[in-house]
């Protein structure tokens, strides 16, 4: 923590192709942000010095702002006046983030949680090995050399458990002998967070060949994980190692009040703090171009995916491949020629910066949104589970023959707030779109509220939260999140037609709102920001809201910038295999939730 009080914070996200500067004061009792400016990133030639940009947006800020910030290339701190800041801090993924290779005994437990660990640090996993993970030992050698991660981190058999096998990997490693992504002449950084017993062995072999870290066991044994450890080396190594090597970040370092942390630990950080400061669970998710990260907070277990092939632009082509050209089709409230549809998802591909110039290609891009969320949810499922192999056979020649899942901590009942960022959901023409995307990919139940990051202030956050929770949790809430409203859904499927709930939604000194909705039905209802009310569902039999088929419900709802979204469309959602059926079916629902102006929806035609 900084001695001098923090009023006034200047914030930096180093982007991969943008540099991002937000100023937080203290105003009156609470703290906002109040300007913002932004810089084209200069980790790359010609410039090769990360500063240059940071500077850049920095100046921008002061323009809009009126405050002097630099002293020619130094940052005045602390504020006195109309001058200076109090605390400088900054996040980046410039360069393509950190990068990390990650390494275990059984795949499905020691190596899991080595993933988990290095993806809640903020890191892109290139690989993950194990020594049941049936590649020969050559193949991991060379897929070690290969890959030139920015560091390694090796786990595997709990204390006092298997030695042989985690010197194994430890052998593959130093036989392999990786290079670095970045500098020339230094170690690798390889963090060794397993078995206390092996850590002589792992020292004897790596302690030369690499930059070796020994640090907790991450499975210290089968019924718990000790990630926080491993985390903080990770960190530590990525500010030593990793981005001591790439250009001017040395003197960006010396600039910042607190460490610079990878853009998606903070963002991480910051869906932590919230989910921990409201007693929640949470989903985050921040959609790009080329990959889609999603967090969870369930059970105050936070858990952090990457889909590196899932994006917008430049992956936009493997999110076609991975869900068929079928499920994306789907959500097209309009007929469309496949060789059309195909041309036009290859023409994204080829020009991955152009934008929608039509409603129909609008509508396109949107429906392979929400595949790509849809199928980034999946992959994250998979990986936020609990432990595996507790109450199992604990010899390791049975922990090797284990295929048993653990359970996924993701429960869409106890799932309170969804949190939506990435251009295609904070810059959507109309919030509704950014809903019912989110609505659509995920299927919440039950009561669930929606929000989307406004301007992707989030990894500021998340690095202030590190220094001042409390400045960062205000500014999440009051600036950086748009809340869309909320979702009510049951669980459940049946006749399109027939009763699905009813409703009775109870505000403070206004008249009640009643209905009933059939199945198939999408109702949006006002519910302004701010705005708190009680509501009671009962639904048809084969239904349920969390208390049972058929059993009533009650609870509260929020409002947001859409309102309070009634879905009797049941789980799975299901759209008509008829064509004709199926866009009569989809303008429905638009026109229902006032998806695309009216006019717009009934012009919008075939198209072959």
């Amino acid at each position: 923590m900084t001695p001098h009080p923090l009023h006034i914070i200047l914030a930096t996200d180093c982007g991969s192709t943008t540099t991002k500067a937000i100023l937080i004061q203290r105003v009156g009792e609470e703290y906002r942000q109040t300007h913002r400016g932004e810089a084209p990133t200069t980790v790359e030639a010609p410039f090769e010095d990360v500063t240059r940009g940071v500077l850049n947006a920095i100046q921008e800020v002061e323009e809009l702002s009126g405050r002097t910030i630099l002293d020619g290339e130094r940052i005045i701190t602390p504020a006195q006046g109309d001058t200076g800041v109090d605390i400088y801090i900054s996040t980046s993924s410039a360069g393509g983030g950190l990068q990390i290779m990650v390494a275990g005994v059984v795949k499905s437990m020691s190596t899991e949680s080595a993933q988990r660990c290095a993806l809640g640090a903020g890191a892109i996993v290139m690989d993950a090995l194990a020594s049941n993970d049936g590649r020969p030992s050559y193949e991991k050698i060379e897929r070690i050399r290969h890959l030139r991660p920015d560091m390694l981190l090796l786990a595997g058999g709990t204390d006092g458990g298997t030695i042989p096998h985690v010197v194994e990997i430890a052998e593959y490693i130093a036989a392999a002998d990786p290079r670095p992504r970045l500098g020339i002449g230094y170690q690798l950084p390889v963090i060794y967070a397993g078995n206390k017993d092996a850590r002589p062995q792992v020292q004897r072999i790596l302690g030369e060949r690499t930059a070796l870290s020994i640090t907790n066991n991450i499975r210290p044994v089968l019924e718990q994980e000790n990630l926080m450890p491993a985390r903080h080396a990770i960190h530590d190594l990525f500010l030593e190692h990793v981005m001591a090597q790439a250009p001017g970040y040395k003197k960006l370092i010396s600039w910042a009040g607190a460490p610079i942390i990878p853009t998606p630990a903070a963002v991480g950080m910051i869906i932590e703090a919230v989910a921990r400061r409201e007693g929640i669970n949470v989903i985050g998710v921040d959609i790009g171009g080329a990959t889609t990260d999603v967090f969870s907070v369930f059970q105050s277990i936070f858990n952090r995916t990457v889909s590196a092939n899932l994006g917008m632009s430049y992956s936009v082509a493997n999110v076609v491949a991975e869900a068929g050209l079928d499920n994306i089709r789907r959500w097209l409230p309009f007929a469309f020629d496949e060789q059309t549809l195909r041309n036009q998802i290859k023409n994204k591909m080829i020009r991955p910066t152009t934008i929608p110039q039509t409603l129909n290609d609008l509508q396109v891009e949107q429906a392979i949104a929400r595949e790509a969320l849809r199928l980034a949810l999946e992959q994250h499922k998979q990986l936020a589970v609990g432990l595996k192999g507790v109450q199992q056979e604990r010899s390791v020649s049975d922990a090797f023959e284990q295929t048993a899942s653990g359970q996924s901590l993701v429960d869409m009942f106890a799932l309170d707030l969804i949190i939506g960022s990435g251009g295609i959901l904070s810059h959507a023409p109309r919030r509704a779109q950014s809903m019912t995307m989110m609505v659509d990919a995920y299927a919440p139940l039950g009561i669930t509220r929606l929000a989307v990051d406004s301007i992707f202030m989030m990894p500021h956050l998340g690095v202030l939260s590190t220094v001042h929770e409390q400045a960062a949790t205000e500014v999440f809430a009051k600036d950086c999140l748009v809340p869309l409203g909320t979702c009510v859904a049951p669980n459940g499927s049946g006749k399109p037609g027939a009763a699905c709930f009813s409703y009775r939604l109870s505000l403070p000194n206004e008249r009640p709102l009643e209905g009933v909705l059939a199945v198939g039905d999408l109702k949006l209802l006002p519910l302004a920001t701010g705005q708190e009310a009680s509501l009671e569902v009962s639904p048809a039999k084969g239904f349920d809201f969390g208390a049972g088929s058929g059993k009533r419900f009650v609870g509260k709802v929020h409002g947001g910038v859409v309102g309070l979204l009634l879905d009797a469309r049941g789980r799975p959602i299901v759209t008509a295999l008829d064509e004709a059926v199926r866009v009569q079916q989809l303008q429905a629902w638009a026109q229902a939730v006032e998806l695309y102006p009216e006019e717009a929806t009934q012009n919008s035609g075939a198209r072959s």
